[in-house]
């Protein structure tokens, strides 16, 4: 008796997740299905061939289609077993097969199911349309940014799983560029778990699974896997960086020293031009502003090349403050 509720409550949750489209888990049950021993009586008092057929026609999961076919083949067998060819025992066993959802020889692709076409020219326009309406149902718009984090066969341990598909898919892919490079292995450091603290300390943070979201984890995982920065990578891999300060490192934080330091020289060119074209210069009309299109202008000129390179020409529009350079 105890086997044939524990069949029940498999077959409940096999029709859930065919209803709802979820098929997590799955895998799992078709697994314990698969150690039972089942026999013609179960079969008939749990319908769980039936379950396990919905599973096999609407799950995209390879591995768990194949095991559902293995299933429903060894159940067929199990039914078309060698019995008493004729009296009760054999009526039966014939009546047994014809029951409703256990009838093996009628689970069939769904390619298979189409009426023939002149039957359906027969059918009345009502009926097509409706049909037609079904077919077109799986065609609603979803959300722009959807594609990027669409729900997957997620390959996270299951502990580590939020129940959220957009979640476990962040978790996911911050994981792989904790692995971009095989030095993770020299740590011993479980990608999986490291992944989900980092997501779980952007999460905590927001509150939602938002662009800023989306974004934050895109800006993450994209420094992760930079191969011109791998101090990075390494440094969080050691523990240097935590996962909470991972989690909240601005873009400049996570740089590189080599874009580090090519940013502070753009910042000090862009300051020492701002302060010559102010400190000093001569004013002059010989040049016309491409904004204001006026010629009150001052300029100065610094030998920033080569002694046998032409001067650079500094030139400020005392009208709008617009600045430009030329050689």
């Amino acid at each position: 008796m105890g086997q044939e509720e524990e069949l029940l409550r498999i077959a409940r949750k096999l029709e859930k997740m065919v209803a709802r489209k979820n098929s997590e888990g799955a895998l799992g049950l078709l697994k314990k299905l698969n150690s039972c021993q089942m026999s013609i009586q179960l079969l008939q008092t749990t319908r769980i061939g039936v379950a396990v057929n919905g599973v096999r026609k609407h799950c995209s999961d390879k591995e768990v289609v194949s095991l559902a076919k293995v299933l429903i083949k060894n159940w067929k067998r199990l039914l078309d077993s060698p019995g008493p060819p004729k009296g009760e025992k054999g009526e039966e066993r014939d009546k047994a097969k014809k029951e409703k959802g256990l009838d093996c020889s009628n689970w069939k692709p769904e390619t298979g199911l189409s009426p023939p076409r002149k039957k359906r020219a027969e059918e009345p326009k009502e009926r097509s349309n409706s049909s037609k309406s079904k077919a077109e149902t799986p065609k609603t718009p979803t959300s722009p940014s959807t594609p990027t984090f669409a729900p997957s066969v997620c390959l996270l341990a299951p502990c580590y799983l939020t129940g959220d598909s957009v979640r476990d898919k962040c978790v996911e892919m911050l994981s792989a560029a904790l692995k971009a490079e095989d030095d993770y292995k020299d740590y011993g450091v479980n990608c999986d778990k490291m992944a989900s603290e980092i997501e779980d300390h952007i999460y905590q943070e927001l509150k939602s699974t938002d662009m800023k979201y989306r974004n934050r984890v895109r800006s993450r995982i994209s420094n992760l896997k930079d191969p011109r920065n791998p101090s990075l990578r390494r440094n969080v891999l050691s523990g240097a960086i935590s996962a909470g300060l991972i989690a909240k490192m601005t873009a400049e934080e996570m740089a590189s020293d080599e874009l580090r330091e090519l940013r502070n020289a753009m910042t000090q060119e862009a300051i020492r031009e701002h302060q010559m074209a102010k400190t000093g210069g001569t004013t002059t009309d010989l040049f016309q502003c491409s904004k204001c299109k006026k010629k009150n202008c001052t300029y100065n000129q610094v030998q920033t090349r080569s002694a046998d390179e032409p001067m650079t020409t500094f030139v400020l529009c005392n009208e709008c403050g617009n600045r430009w350079k030329f050689c």
